[in-house]
Protein backbone atom coordinates (compact mmCIF):
# COMPACT_ATOMS: atom_id res chain seq x y z
CA UNK A 1 0.00 0.00 0.00
CA UNK A 2 0.96 3.50 -0.73
CA UNK A 3 2.39 5.94 1.92
CA UNK A 4 -0.09 8.91 2.54
CA UNK A 5 0.14 11.94 0.41
CA UNK A 6 0.68 15.37 2.66
CA UNK A 7 -1.55 17.75 0.92
CA UNK A 8 -2.15 21.38 2.19
CA UNK A 9 -4.57 24.21 0.47
CA UNK A 10 -4.83 27.44 1.69
CA UNK A 11 -6.30 30.60 0.27
CA UNK A 12 -4.78 33.90 -0.90
CA UNK A 13 -7.78 36.27 -2.20
CA UNK A 14 -9.86 34.39 -4.68
CA UNK A 15 -6.99 31.93 -5.57
CA UNK A 16 -6.45 28.13 -3.59
CA UNK A 17 -3.08 27.30 -3.28
CA UNK A 18 -2.52 23.68 -3.05
CA UNK A 19 0.77 22.18 -2.08
CA UNK A 20 1.13 18.45 -2.69
CA UNK A 21 4.33 16.01 -1.07
CA UNK A 22 3.19 12.58 -2.55
CA UNK A 23 5.14 9.67 -1.18
CA UNK A 24 6.79 7.20 -3.93
CA UNK A 25 10.38 5.75 -4.52
CA UNK A 26 10.07 6.79 -8.86
CA UNK A 27 12.40 4.09 -10.11
CA UNK A 28 13.26 5.24 -13.69
CA UNK A 29 14.00 0.98 -14.41
CA UNK A 30 17.53 2.03 -16.00
CA UNK A 31 19.47 2.52 -12.05
CA UNK A 32 21.02 -0.61 -10.88
CA UNK A 33 21.13 -2.26 -7.81
CA UNK A 34 24.51 -0.98 -6.40
CA UNK A 35 24.80 -4.93 -4.20
CA UNK A 36 23.28 -7.12 -7.05
CA UNK A 37 24.25 -5.04 -9.96
CA UNK A 38 20.68 -5.86 -11.55
CA UNK A 39 18.45 -3.34 -12.64
CA UNK A 40 15.72 -1.97 -10.50
CA UNK A 41 12.43 -2.46 -12.03
CA UNK A 42 10.63 0.60 -13.28
CA UNK A 43 7.91 2.38 -10.67
CA UNK A 44 7.20 5.70 -11.27
CA UNK A 45 3.99 7.54 -11.32
CA UNK A 46 2.01 7.94 -14.41
CA UNK A 47 -1.29 10.14 -13.87
CA UNK A 48 -2.04 12.44 -11.68
CA UNK A 49 -5.35 14.06 -10.97
CA UNK A 50 -7.05 16.96 -8.59
CA UNK A 51 -10.83 18.15 -8.04
CA UNK A 52 -12.14 20.57 -6.18
CA UNK A 53 -15.89 19.71 -4.61
CA UNK A 54 -16.15 16.74 -7.18
CA UNK A 55 -15.22 19.12 -10.51
CA UNK A 56 -11.33 18.15 -12.02
CA UNK A 57 -9.15 20.48 -11.74
CA UNK A 58 -5.99 19.39 -12.70
CA UNK A 59 -5.51 15.65 -14.88
CA UNK A 60 -1.64 15.25 -15.39
CA UNK A 61 0.78 12.64 -16.60
CA UNK A 62 4.42 12.14 -14.57
CA UNK A 63 6.80 9.75 -15.99
CA UNK A 64 10.33 8.19 -15.04
CA UNK A 65 12.17 11.36 -15.27
CA UNK A 66 10.83 12.66 -12.07
CA UNK A 67 12.75 12.97 -8.45
CA UNK A 68 11.80 10.65 -5.68
CA UNK A 69 8.42 11.57 -3.37
CA UNK A 70 7.85 13.86 -5.85
CA UNK A 71 6.33 18.11 -4.76
CA UNK A 72 3.12 19.49 -6.55
CA UNK A 73 2.01 22.74 -6.54
CA UNK A 74 -0.78 24.71 -8.09
CA UNK A 75 -3.12 27.44 -7.72
CA UNK A 76 -7.03 27.26 -8.51
CA UNK A 77 -8.89 30.17 -9.30
CA UNK A 78 -12.93 30.54 -7.34
CA UNK A 79 -12.82 27.90 -4.82
CA UNK A 80 -13.73 28.90 -0.95
CA UNK A 81 -12.48 28.30 2.20
CA UNK A 82 -14.12 25.59 3.45
CA UNK A 83 -13.84 23.38 0.15
CA UNK A 84 -12.32 20.29 -0.56
CA UNK A 85 -9.23 19.12 -2.46
CA UNK A 86 -9.13 15.85 -3.66
CA UNK A 87 -5.81 14.15 -5.29
CA UNK A 88 -5.16 11.03 -6.74
CA UNK A 89 -2.35 9.31 -8.41
CA UNK A 90 -1.76 6.15 -10.49
CA UNK A 91 1.21 4.55 -10.77
CA UNK A 92 2.87 1.98 -13.68
CA UNK A 93 2.08 -0.84 -11.41
CA UNK A 94 -1.47 -0.06 -10.89
CA UNK A 95 -0.95 1.55 -7.21
CA UNK A 96 -3.07 4.35 -6.45
CA UNK A 97 -3.43 6.58 -3.73
CA UNK A 98 -5.67 9.56 -2.66
CA UNK A 99 -5.46 12.66 -0.40
CA UNK A 100 -8.04 15.09 0.49
CA UNK A 101 -7.60 18.71 2.40
CA UNK A 102 -10.07 21.48 3.17
CA UNK A 103 -9.14 24.73 1.81
CA UNK A 104 -8.41 26.63 5.21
Amino acid sequence: MAEPMRIRATMAGDVADVKVLMNHIMETGVRKDSKTGQLIPAHYITDVNASVNGVKVLDGSLSGGVSKNPYLGFKVKGPKAGDKVVVNWVDNKGDKNTAEATIG
